[in-house]
Protein backbone atom coordinates (compact mmCIF):
# COMPACT_ATOMS: atom_id res chain seq x y z
CA UNK A 1 0.00 0.00 0.00
CA UNK A 2 2.68 2.08 1.07
CA UNK A 3 4.98 1.80 -2.08
CA UNK A 4 1.36 2.63 -4.54
CA UNK A 5 1.04 5.43 -2.61
CA UNK A 6 4.81 6.44 -3.25
CA UNK A 7 4.43 5.53 -6.85
CA UNK A 8 1.22 7.54 -7.72
CA UNK A 9 2.49 10.42 -5.87
CA UNK A 10 5.38 9.89 -8.80
CA UNK A 11 3.25 9.41 -11.36
CA UNK A 12 1.36 12.70 -10.22
CA UNK A 13 4.14 14.66 -10.19
CA UNK A 14 5.75 13.61 -13.28
CA UNK A 15 1.62 14.56 -14.50
CA UNK A 16 2.02 18.00 -13.31
CA UNK A 17 5.57 18.23 -14.22
CA UNK A 18 4.12 17.83 -18.33
CA UNK A 19 1.97 20.04 -17.77
CA UNK A 20 4.07 22.30 -16.75
CA UNK A 21 6.77 22.29 -19.65
CA UNK A 22 3.37 22.17 -22.24
CA UNK A 23 2.90 25.66 -20.39
CA UNK A 24 5.93 27.08 -21.04
CA UNK A 25 6.62 25.60 -24.62
CA UNK A 26 5.70 28.32 -27.07
CA UNK A 27 3.30 27.79 -29.98
CA UNK A 28 5.51 26.99 -32.49
CA UNK A 29 7.96 24.99 -30.69
CA UNK A 30 4.48 22.73 -29.93
CA UNK A 31 4.17 22.69 -33.52
CA UNK A 32 6.63 21.38 -34.24
CA UNK A 33 6.38 18.73 -32.14
CA UNK A 34 3.15 17.35 -33.01
CA UNK A 35 4.30 17.41 -36.42
CA UNK A 36 7.03 15.54 -36.15
CA UNK A 37 5.92 12.64 -34.12
CA UNK A 38 3.04 12.34 -36.45
CA UNK A 39 5.61 12.06 -39.19
CA UNK A 40 7.57 9.41 -37.53
CA UNK A 41 10.26 8.18 -39.76
CA UNK A 42 9.20 10.15 -43.10
CA UNK A 43 12.58 11.19 -44.69
CA UNK A 44 12.17 15.71 -44.00
CA UNK A 45 13.29 18.34 -46.06
CA UNK A 46 16.01 20.28 -44.65
CA UNK A 47 15.27 24.18 -43.83
CA UNK A 48 15.04 26.05 -46.39
CA UNK A 49 17.93 28.38 -47.79
CA UNK A 50 17.69 31.67 -46.90
CA UNK A 51 16.66 32.93 -50.48
CA UNK A 52 13.69 30.50 -50.27
CA UNK A 53 12.61 31.06 -46.84
CA UNK A 54 12.96 35.36 -47.60
CA UNK A 55 10.71 34.96 -50.83
CA UNK A 56 7.98 32.46 -48.98
CA UNK A 57 7.63 34.51 -45.88
CA UNK A 58 7.57 38.14 -47.81
CA UNK A 59 4.88 36.74 -50.20
CA UNK A 60 2.83 35.18 -47.41
CA UNK A 61 3.25 38.33 -44.88
CA UNK A 62 4.06 41.15 -47.61
CA UNK A 63 2.19 39.73 -50.43
CA UNK A 64 4.98 40.36 -52.86
CA UNK A 65 8.15 39.10 -53.68
CA UNK A 66 11.72 40.92 -51.97
CA UNK A 67 13.28 43.55 -54.11
CA UNK A 68 17.11 42.70 -55.38
CA UNK A 69 18.08 45.04 -52.68
CA UNK A 70 16.00 43.41 -49.63
CA UNK A 71 17.39 40.01 -51.16
CA UNK A 72 20.83 40.74 -51.57
CA UNK A 73 20.90 42.30 -47.73
CA UNK A 74 19.24 39.85 -46.38
CA UNK A 75 21.68 37.17 -48.40
CA UNK A 76 24.30 38.39 -46.51
CA UNK A 77 23.68 39.13 -43.39
CA UNK A 78 25.36 36.44 -41.17
CA UNK A 79 23.09 37.27 -37.62
CA UNK A 80 21.81 34.24 -35.96
CA UNK A 81 18.79 35.57 -35.37
CA UNK A 82 17.59 37.08 -38.77
CA UNK A 83 14.95 35.19 -39.84
CA UNK A 84 13.02 36.34 -36.68
CA UNK A 85 14.01 39.94 -36.93
CA UNK A 86 12.86 39.64 -40.47
CA UNK A 87 8.93 38.12 -39.09
CA UNK A 88 8.95 40.55 -37.33
CA UNK A 89 9.98 43.54 -39.02
CA UNK A 90 6.93 42.10 -41.76
CA UNK A 91 4.80 41.77 -39.07
CA UNK A 92 5.45 45.16 -38.24
CA UNK A 93 5.72 46.70 -41.63
CA UNK A 94 3.45 48.74 -44.28
CA UNK A 95 3.17 45.90 -46.08
CA UNK A 96 1.19 43.77 -43.94
CA UNK A 97 -2.30 45.65 -43.89
CA UNK A 98 -2.40 45.41 -47.16
CA UNK A 99 -1.47 41.77 -47.77
CA UNK A 100 -4.28 41.28 -45.03
CA UNK A 101 -6.60 42.98 -46.82
CA UNK A 102 -5.89 41.59 -50.55
CA UNK A 103 -5.87 37.80 -48.46
CA UNK A 104 -9.29 38.76 -46.72
CA UNK A 105 -11.36 39.84 -49.25
CA UNK A 106 -10.25 37.32 -51.29
CA UNK A 107 -11.04 34.76 -48.87
CA UNK A 108 -14.21 36.22 -47.59
CA UNK A 109 -15.78 37.94 -50.57
CA UNK A 110 -14.51 35.52 -52.81
CA UNK A 111 -14.30 37.91 -55.95
CA UNK A 112 -17.76 39.18 -55.46
CA UNK A 113 -17.01 42.47 -56.01
CA UNK A 114 -15.10 45.86 -54.57
CA UNK A 115 -16.31 48.86 -52.01
CA UNK A 116 -14.32 51.57 -51.12
CA UNK A 117 -15.88 50.99 -47.51
CA UNK A 118 -15.07 47.82 -46.79
CA UNK A 119 -11.54 47.55 -48.38
CA UNK A 120 -11.27 50.68 -45.43
CA UNK A 121 -12.78 48.35 -43.36
CA UNK A 122 -10.39 45.51 -43.42
CA UNK A 123 -7.34 47.99 -43.60
CA UNK A 124 -7.83 49.65 -40.57
CA UNK A 125 -8.61 46.10 -38.78
CA UNK A 126 -5.18 44.66 -39.90
CA UNK A 127 -3.42 48.11 -39.42
CA UNK A 128 -4.71 48.10 -36.20
CA UNK A 129 -4.81 44.36 -35.35
CA UNK A 130 -8.25 43.96 -34.50
CA UNK A 131 -9.19 40.96 -32.59
CA UNK A 132 -10.60 38.56 -35.12
CA UNK A 133 -13.88 38.26 -32.84
CA UNK A 134 -14.30 41.81 -32.85
CA UNK A 135 -13.92 41.73 -36.73
CA UNK A 136 -16.33 39.03 -37.55
CA UNK A 137 -18.67 41.07 -35.49
CA UNK A 138 -18.81 43.67 -37.33
CA UNK A 139 -19.30 41.53 -40.61
CA UNK A 140 -22.56 40.14 -38.60
CA UNK A 141 -23.93 42.82 -36.78
CA UNK A 142 -22.57 46.06 -38.94
CA UNK A 143 -22.57 49.75 -36.32
CA UNK A 144 -23.12 52.36 -39.19
CA UNK A 145 -22.50 54.60 -36.57
CA UNK A 146 -18.69 53.54 -37.12
CA UNK A 147 -16.95 55.54 -40.09
CA UNK A 148 -14.03 52.48 -39.91
CA UNK A 149 -16.32 49.34 -38.81
CA UNK A 150 -18.83 50.42 -41.11
CA UNK A 151 -17.98 48.52 -44.57
CA UNK A 152 -17.88 45.78 -42.51
CA UNK A 153 -21.65 45.14 -44.47
CA UNK A 154 -20.56 44.75 -47.37
CA UNK A 155 -20.01 41.19 -46.48
CA UNK A 156 -23.88 40.34 -46.15
CA UNK A 157 -24.81 43.88 -48.39
CA UNK A 158 -22.73 41.95 -51.64
CA UNK A 159 -24.54 38.82 -51.06
CA UNK A 160 -28.65 40.51 -51.42
CA UNK A 161 -27.79 41.77 -54.57
CA UNK A 162 -30.17 40.17 -57.12
CA UNK A 163 -28.32 39.32 -59.97
CA UNK A 164 -30.71 39.64 -63.50
CA UNK A 165 -33.88 41.10 -63.91
CA UNK A 166 -35.93 37.94 -62.79
CA UNK A 167 -33.72 37.21 -60.10
CA UNK A 168 -34.57 36.46 -56.16
CA UNK A 169 -31.88 37.34 -53.40
CA UNK A 170 -30.01 34.73 -52.51
CA UNK A 171 -30.52 34.37 -48.73
CA UNK A 172 -29.67 30.46 -48.75
CA UNK A 173 -26.45 31.42 -50.99
CA UNK A 174 -25.74 34.39 -47.80
CA UNK A 175 -26.76 31.63 -45.21
CA UNK A 176 -24.24 28.96 -46.49
CA UNK A 177 -21.52 31.72 -46.82
CA UNK A 178 -21.78 32.51 -43.05
CA UNK A 179 -21.57 28.96 -42.05
CA UNK A 180 -18.41 28.22 -44.10
CA UNK A 181 -16.49 30.92 -43.90
CA UNK A 182 -16.87 31.92 -40.39
CA UNK A 183 -18.05 28.40 -39.08
CA UNK A 184 -15.96 26.03 -41.06
CA UNK A 185 -19.36 24.18 -41.66
CA UNK A 186 -21.23 24.13 -45.17
CA UNK A 187 -24.58 23.58 -44.75
CA UNK A 188 -25.71 24.25 -48.33
CA UNK A 189 -27.28 20.86 -48.71
CA UNK A 190 -29.28 20.87 -45.61
CA UNK A 191 -31.27 23.53 -46.66
CA UNK A 192 -34.33 21.08 -47.99
CA UNK A 193 -33.57 18.31 -45.55
CA UNK A 194 -30.93 16.64 -43.27
CA UNK A 195 -27.63 16.09 -45.40
CA UNK A 196 -27.61 13.11 -47.00
CA UNK A 197 -23.79 12.40 -46.59
CA UNK A 198 -22.75 14.12 -43.59
CA UNK A 199 -24.51 13.11 -40.26
CA UNK A 200 -23.68 16.15 -38.57
CA UNK A 201 -25.24 18.19 -40.60
CA UNK A 202 -29.00 18.50 -40.41
CA UNK A 203 -31.83 21.04 -41.65
CA UNK A 204 -32.98 22.33 -38.59
CA UNK A 205 -29.12 23.96 -38.56
CA UNK A 206 -29.61 25.54 -41.48
CA UNK A 207 -32.97 26.54 -40.89
CA UNK A 208 -31.96 28.08 -38.20
CA UNK A 209 -29.68 30.30 -39.27
CA UNK A 210 -31.67 31.44 -42.59
CA UNK A 211 -34.20 32.88 -40.64
CA UNK A 212 -31.68 35.47 -39.08
CA UNK A 213 -30.84 36.49 -42.69
CA UNK A 214 -34.80 36.26 -43.96
CA UNK A 215 -35.18 39.08 -41.71
CA UNK A 216 -32.78 41.57 -42.94
CA UNK A 217 -32.67 43.89 -45.58
CA UNK A 218 -29.85 45.95 -47.50
CA UNK A 219 -30.52 49.49 -46.76
CA UNK A 220 -31.00 51.92 -50.01
CA UNK A 221 -29.23 55.02 -50.26
CA UNK A 222 -26.26 55.96 -48.42
CA UNK A 223 -22.43 55.81 -49.33
CA UNK A 224 -21.99 53.04 -47.53
CA UNK A 225 -23.17 49.72 -47.04
CA UNK A 226 -25.62 49.04 -44.65
CA UNK A 227 -28.60 46.43 -43.46
CA UNK A 228 -31.93 46.60 -41.30
CA UNK A 229 -34.03 44.15 -39.36
CA UNK A 230 -37.24 43.84 -38.89
CA UNK A 231 -38.95 42.51 -35.80
CA UNK A 232 -38.46 39.03 -35.32
CA UNK A 233 -42.21 37.22 -33.56
CA UNK A 234 -42.22 34.02 -34.22
CA UNK A 235 -40.55 30.98 -34.86
CA UNK A 236 -39.82 29.31 -38.26
CA UNK A 237 -41.50 26.71 -39.73
CA UNK A 238 -40.36 24.08 -42.12
CA UNK A 239 -40.58 21.08 -43.28
CA UNK A 240 -38.03 17.97 -44.67
CA UNK A 241 -39.07 17.28 -48.58
CA UNK A 242 -38.61 13.50 -47.91
CA UNK A 243 -40.51 13.38 -44.78
CA UNK A 244 -42.86 16.09 -45.11
CA UNK A 245 -43.40 16.28 -41.14
CA UNK A 246 -43.90 19.68 -40.13
CA UNK A 247 -41.34 21.71 -37.91
CA UNK A 248 -39.96 24.33 -36.23
CA UNK A 249 -37.15 26.10 -34.93
CA UNK A 250 -35.76 29.55 -33.24
CA UNK A 251 -32.60 30.99 -34.06
CA UNK A 252 -29.48 28.46 -34.46
CA UNK A 253 -26.18 29.64 -34.22
CA UNK A 254 -23.16 27.02 -35.28
CA UNK A 255 -21.11 25.98 -32.05
CA UNK A 256 -23.54 27.76 -29.90
CA UNK A 257 -27.13 26.26 -30.73
CA UNK A 258 -30.65 27.19 -30.03
CA UNK A 259 -31.43 30.69 -28.77
CA UNK A 260 -34.48 31.94 -27.71
CA UNK A 261 -36.64 34.88 -29.81
CA UNK A 262 -37.64 37.64 -27.12
CA UNK A 263 -40.63 39.12 -27.95
CA UNK A 264 -42.28 42.39 -26.52
CA UNK A 265 -45.75 44.06 -26.69
CA UNK A 266 -46.36 46.24 -30.35
CA UNK A 267 -45.05 49.55 -29.85
CA UNK A 268 -41.88 48.58 -27.68
CA UNK A 269 -39.72 46.71 -29.93
CA UNK A 270 -37.27 49.10 -30.22
CA UNK A 271 -34.66 50.75 -27.60
CA UNK A 272 -34.40 53.46 -29.83
CA UNK A 273 -37.32 53.69 -32.19
CA UNK A 274 -36.73 54.23 -35.97
CA UNK A 275 -37.16 58.03 -37.19
CA UNK A 276 -38.69 57.44 -40.60
CA UNK A 277 -37.69 61.45 -41.38
CA UNK A 278 -34.13 61.24 -40.91
CA UNK A 279 -34.51 57.24 -41.85
CA UNK A 280 -32.54 55.95 -38.50
CA UNK A 281 -33.59 52.40 -38.49
CA UNK A 282 -34.16 52.48 -34.95
CA UNK A 283 -32.14 49.74 -32.05
CA UNK A 284 -34.21 46.77 -31.34
CA UNK A 285 -34.33 44.86 -27.90
CA UNK A 286 -34.03 41.79 -30.10
CA UNK A 287 -31.67 41.85 -32.56
CA UNK A 288 -31.34 38.30 -34.24
CA UNK A 289 -27.82 40.18 -36.16
CA UNK A 290 -26.57 40.71 -33.44
CA UNK A 291 -27.49 37.47 -31.82
CA UNK A 292 -25.80 35.68 -34.23
CA UNK A 293 -22.34 37.95 -33.84
CA UNK A 294 -22.21 37.25 -30.19
CA UNK A 295 -23.00 33.76 -30.78
CA UNK A 296 -20.74 32.71 -33.73
CA UNK A 297 -17.81 35.09 -32.83
CA UNK A 298 -17.61 34.19 -29.58
CA UNK A 299 -14.36 32.42 -26.91
CA UNK A 300 -16.43 29.93 -25.96
CA UNK A 301 -17.66 28.70 -29.79
CA UNK A 302 -15.25 25.81 -30.81
CA UNK A 303 -16.32 26.23 -34.17
CA UNK A 304 -15.44 29.45 -34.98
CA UNK A 305 -11.99 29.51 -33.25
CA UNK A 306 -11.14 26.16 -35.25
CA UNK A 307 -12.28 27.86 -38.60
CA UNK A 308 -9.91 30.93 -38.81
CA UNK A 309 -6.70 28.74 -37.33
CA UNK A 310 -6.93 26.45 -40.51
CA UNK A 311 -7.58 29.24 -42.38
CA UNK A 312 -4.54 30.76 -41.47
CA UNK A 313 -2.61 27.21 -41.46
CA UNK A 314 -3.78 26.67 -45.58
CA UNK A 315 -2.30 30.31 -46.13
CA UNK A 316 0.62 29.85 -44.06
CA UNK A 317 1.38 25.85 -44.86
CA UNK A 318 -0.60 24.92 -48.46
CA UNK A 319 -3.15 22.99 -46.70
CA UNK A 320 -5.59 22.49 -44.04
CA UNK A 321 -5.22 20.87 -41.08
CA UNK A 322 -8.98 20.29 -42.09
CA UNK A 323 -9.70 19.96 -45.67
CA UNK A 324 -11.61 21.02 -47.24
CA UNK A 325 -11.59 24.20 -45.22
CA UNK A 326 -15.42 24.08 -45.07
CA UNK A 327 -15.98 21.13 -43.89
CA UNK A 328 -16.24 20.86 -40.41
CA UNK A 329 -17.87 17.00 -38.90
CA UNK A 330 -17.12 13.71 -36.93
CA UNK A 331 -17.05 12.10 -40.12
CA UNK A 332 -13.63 14.36 -41.36
CA UNK A 333 -11.61 14.82 -39.02
CA UNK A 334 -8.27 16.86 -38.69
CA UNK A 335 -4.98 15.22 -39.73
CA UNK A 336 -3.86 16.52 -36.34
CA UNK A 337 -6.03 17.11 -34.13
CA UNK A 338 -3.98 17.60 -31.05
CA UNK A 339 -2.49 20.18 -33.05
CA UNK A 340 -5.44 21.91 -34.29
CA UNK A 341 -7.03 21.74 -30.55
CA UNK A 342 -3.80 23.87 -29.27
CA UNK A 343 -3.57 26.13 -32.01
CA UNK A 344 -7.27 27.26 -31.68
CA UNK A 345 -6.87 26.83 -27.52
CA UNK A 346 -4.12 29.63 -28.19
CA UNK A 347 -5.39 31.86 -30.47
CA UNK A 348 -8.75 32.60 -27.89
CA UNK A 349 -5.83 32.75 -24.61
CA UNK A 350 -4.40 35.43 -27.13
CA UNK A 351 -7.18 37.73 -28.11
CA UNK A 352 -7.90 36.42 -31.38
CA UNK A 353 -4.85 37.98 -32.09
CA UNK A 354 -3.98 36.99 -35.76
CA UNK A 355 -0.84 38.92 -36.11
CA UNK A 356 0.72 36.90 -32.90
CA UNK A 357 -0.67 33.97 -34.74
CA UNK A 358 0.78 34.39 -38.14
CA UNK A 359 4.26 34.88 -36.35
CA UNK A 360 3.73 32.12 -34.83
CA UNK A 361 3.72 30.17 -37.41
CA UNK A 362 6.58 31.70 -39.41
CA UNK A 363 8.73 30.71 -36.49
CA UNK A 364 7.73 26.83 -37.23
CA UNK A 365 10.79 24.52 -38.15
CA UNK A 366 7.30 23.05 -40.55
CA UNK A 367 7.12 26.12 -42.01
CA UNK A 368 10.58 26.91 -42.48
CA UNK A 369 11.20 23.72 -44.44
CA UNK A 370 12.69 23.72 -48.29
CA UNK A 371 10.09 22.70 -50.71
CA UNK A 372 13.04 20.29 -52.21
CA UNK A 373 13.26 16.66 -50.73
CA UNK A 374 17.17 15.61 -51.33
CA UNK A 375 16.85 12.15 -53.65
CA UNK A 376 14.84 10.76 -56.36
CA UNK A 377 12.29 9.51 -54.20
CA UNK A 378 8.86 10.05 -54.37
CA UNK A 379 7.45 13.16 -52.44
CA UNK A 380 6.06 12.50 -48.59
CA UNK A 381 2.55 12.53 -48.39
CA UNK A 382 1.51 16.45 -48.12
CA UNK A 383 -0.30 15.55 -44.81
CA UNK A 384 3.12 14.99 -43.18
CA UNK A 385 4.24 18.46 -43.90
CA UNK A 386 7.55 16.55 -44.20
CA UNK A 387 8.51 18.86 -47.34
CA UNK A 388 7.07 22.58 -47.71
CA UNK A 389 4.00 22.36 -49.99
CA UNK A 390 4.14 24.75 -52.57
CA UNK A 391 0.95 27.46 -52.77
CA UNK A 392 -0.55 29.46 -55.63
CA UNK A 393 0.02 33.11 -55.98
CA UNK A 394 -2.72 35.04 -55.85
CA UNK A 395 -3.93 37.62 -58.37
CA UNK A 396 -3.03 40.46 -56.01
CA UNK A 397 0.91 39.00 -55.14
CA UNK A 398 1.39 37.73 -59.07
CA UNK A 399 1.01 42.07 -60.10
CA UNK A 400 3.10 43.15 -57.33
CA UNK A 401 5.69 40.66 -57.53
CA UNK A 402 6.07 41.40 -61.59
CA UNK A 403 6.05 44.94 -60.88
CA UNK A 404 8.87 44.66 -58.54
CA UNK A 405 10.68 41.99 -60.79
CA UNK A 406 10.25 44.30 -63.68
CA UNK A 407 11.86 47.46 -62.13
CA UNK A 408 8.48 49.23 -62.72
CA UNK A 409 7.36 50.06 -59.21
CA UNK A 410 10.87 51.60 -58.64
CA UNK A 411 11.20 53.24 -62.11
CA UNK A 412 8.07 54.98 -61.11
CA UNK A 413 8.55 55.50 -57.31
CA UNK A 414 10.56 58.60 -57.83
CA UNK A 415 8.76 60.69 -54.69
CA UNK A 416 9.71 59.51 -51.34
CA UNK A 417 7.30 57.93 -48.84
CA UNK A 418 4.83 57.35 -51.35
CA UNK A 419 3.38 53.29 -50.84
CA UNK A 420 2.57 51.01 -53.44
CA UNK A 421 -0.79 51.14 -53.29
CA UNK A 422 -1.07 55.51 -53.56
CA UNK A 423 1.62 54.93 -56.56
CA UNK A 424 -0.95 52.42 -58.54
CA UNK A 425 -3.56 55.26 -57.59
CA UNK A 426 -1.70 57.88 -59.22
CA UNK A 427 -0.70 55.95 -62.08
CA UNK A 428 -3.36 55.19 -64.69
CA UNK A 429 -1.27 53.01 -66.47
CA UNK A 430 -0.03 51.06 -63.42
CA UNK A 431 -4.14 50.69 -61.85
CA UNK A 432 -5.55 49.76 -65.55
CA UNK A 433 -2.42 46.93 -65.61
CA UNK A 434 -3.40 45.85 -61.90
CA UNK A 435 -7.02 45.78 -62.88
CA UNK A 436 -6.48 43.06 -66.02
CA UNK A 437 -4.06 41.14 -63.74
CA UNK A 438 -6.71 40.96 -61.07
CA UNK A 439 -9.67 40.07 -64.12
CA UNK A 440 -7.01 37.37 -65.38
CA UNK A 441 -5.60 35.49 -62.78
CA UNK A 442 -8.46 35.52 -60.27
CA UNK A 443 -11.05 32.70 -59.79
CA UNK A 444 -14.35 33.62 -61.19
CA UNK A 445 -16.67 34.91 -58.24
CA UNK A 446 -18.00 32.70 -55.26
CA UNK A 447 -14.96 29.94 -56.11
CA UNK A 448 -12.45 29.55 -53.61
CA UNK A 449 -8.95 30.18 -54.72
CA UNK A 450 -7.65 26.81 -53.02
CA UNK A 451 -5.93 25.18 -55.26
CA UNK A 452 -2.90 26.00 -58.30
CA UNK A 453 -4.71 26.10 -61.34
CA UNK A 454 -2.81 27.45 -64.52
CA UNK A 455 -5.42 28.26 -67.24
CA UNK A 456 -4.83 28.68 -71.14
CA UNK A 457 -6.53 32.35 -70.43
CA UNK A 458 -3.23 33.42 -68.15
CA UNK A 459 -0.75 31.93 -70.20
CA UNK A 460 -1.74 33.76 -73.45
CA UNK A 461 -2.31 37.21 -71.81
CA UNK A 462 1.45 36.76 -70.30
CA UNK A 463 2.78 35.77 -74.05
CA UNK A 464 0.85 38.71 -75.55
CA UNK A 465 -0.48 41.46 -74.06
CA UNK A 466 0.85 44.67 -75.01
CA UNK A 467 1.36 46.23 -71.75
CA UNK A 468 2.92 42.87 -69.90
CA UNK A 469 5.30 42.97 -72.82
CA UNK A 470 6.46 46.63 -72.35
CA UNK A 471 7.45 46.14 -68.71
CA UNK A 472 10.55 43.95 -70.59
CA UNK A 473 11.12 47.01 -72.90
CA UNK A 474 13.69 48.82 -71.79
CA UNK A 475 12.33 52.15 -70.36
CA UNK A 476 14.38 54.87 -67.80
CA UNK A 477 14.87 53.29 -64.77
CA UNK A 478 13.81 49.47 -65.38
CA UNK A 479 15.23 45.81 -64.91
CA UNK A 480 16.14 45.54 -68.94
CA UNK A 481 17.34 48.95 -69.05
CA UNK A 482 19.23 49.04 -66.04
CA UNK A 483 21.34 45.17 -67.73
CA UNK A 484 21.06 46.61 -71.30
CA UNK A 485 24.68 47.97 -70.40
CA UNK A 486 26.24 45.49 -68.54
CA UNK A 487 28.58 44.21 -70.34
CA UNK A 488 29.52 41.32 -68.08
CA UNK A 489 27.31 38.40 -68.07
CA UNK A 490 27.76 37.05 -65.14
CA UNK A 491 26.76 40.41 -63.32
CA UNK A 492 24.11 40.05 -66.01
CA UNK A 493 22.83 36.84 -64.83
CA UNK A 494 23.01 37.71 -60.91
CA UNK A 495 21.16 40.69 -61.17
CA UNK A 496 18.66 39.15 -63.31
CA UNK A 497 17.73 36.38 -60.88
CA UNK A 498 17.69 38.38 -58.00
CA UNK A 499 15.63 40.74 -59.03
CA UNK A 500 13.07 38.01 -60.64
CA UNK A 501 13.55 34.35 -58.92
CA UNK A 502 14.96 36.45 -55.25
CA UNK A 503 18.12 33.74 -55.39
CA UNK A 504 21.81 33.84 -57.27
CA UNK A 505 22.07 31.90 -60.15
CA UNK A 506 23.65 28.82 -60.29
CA UNK A 507 26.75 27.44 -62.39
CA UNK A 508 24.06 26.16 -65.06
CA UNK A 509 22.00 29.43 -64.45
CA UNK A 510 25.30 31.34 -65.38
CA UNK A 511 26.12 28.79 -68.42
CA UNK A 512 22.75 29.65 -69.68
CA UNK A 513 22.14 32.96 -69.83
CA UNK A 514 26.23 33.37 -71.21
CA UNK A 515 25.04 31.40 -74.17
CA UNK A 516 21.74 33.28 -75.09
CA UNK A 517 23.46 36.62 -74.61
CA UNK A 518 26.97 35.63 -76.46
CA UNK A 519 27.58 38.09 -79.64
CA UNK A 520 24.44 39.83 -78.90
CA UNK A 521 25.27 43.79 -78.04
CA UNK A 522 22.81 47.51 -78.65
CA UNK A 523 19.23 46.64 -79.38
CA UNK A 524 19.78 42.87 -79.60
CA UNK A 525 21.73 42.19 -76.20
CA UNK A 526 18.10 44.36 -74.87
CA UNK A 527 15.88 42.03 -76.37
CA UNK A 528 17.42 38.92 -75.24
CA UNK A 529 17.61 40.03 -71.41
CA UNK A 530 13.68 40.86 -71.73
CA UNK A 531 13.05 38.14 -73.44
CA UNK A 532 15.55 36.06 -70.35
CA UNK A 533 13.29 37.94 -67.59
CA UNK A 534 9.83 36.58 -69.42
CA UNK A 535 11.25 33.29 -69.16
CA UNK A 536 11.41 33.70 -65.80
CA UNK A 537 8.72 35.54 -65.11
CA UNK A 538 6.66 32.53 -66.57
CA UNK A 539 8.53 29.95 -64.83
CA UNK A 540 6.74 27.82 -61.85
CA UNK A 541 9.64 29.24 -60.22
CA UNK A 542 8.17 32.64 -60.15
CA UNK A 543 4.04 31.74 -60.46
CA UNK A 544 4.21 29.65 -57.06
CA UNK A 545 5.12 30.04 -53.78
CA UNK A 546 7.60 27.50 -53.47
Amino acid sequence: MQRSMVLLVIGLAGITLSRARAADESLHTAIDRLIDAKAGDTPKAPAADDAEFLRRVMLDLAGRIPTSAETTRFLDDKASNKRDVLIDSLLAGEDYPRRMQELFHAMLMERRGEHAEWTKFLRHAFANNLPWDQVARAMLAPDSGDENLRGAAYFLTARLTKEGAMAAVDVPGLTRDVGRLLAGVDLGCAQCHDHVSIDDYKQVDFQGLHMIFENMQSRRGGDFPAVTERVMQKHKEFQSVFTMDPRTTGLRIPGAGDVPIRTFPKGEEYSVAPDRKAKTPGVLKFSPLKELARGLAAKGNPLFARNIVNRLWFVMMGRGLVEPLDLFHSANPPTHPELLERLATEFVAHEFDIKWLLGQLARTGCYQRSSRLPGKGPLPDAKTYAVANQKRLSAEQFFWSTMIATGEIARLKQKPGVGLEQLVSETKSLAALQKQFLKTFSNPPREPEVDFAPTVKGALYLMHDEKVLELLKPRSGNLVERLATEADAKKTAEALFLAVVSRRPSDSDHEAVGRFLEKKDGAARAEAIGQLAWALLTSTEFCVNH
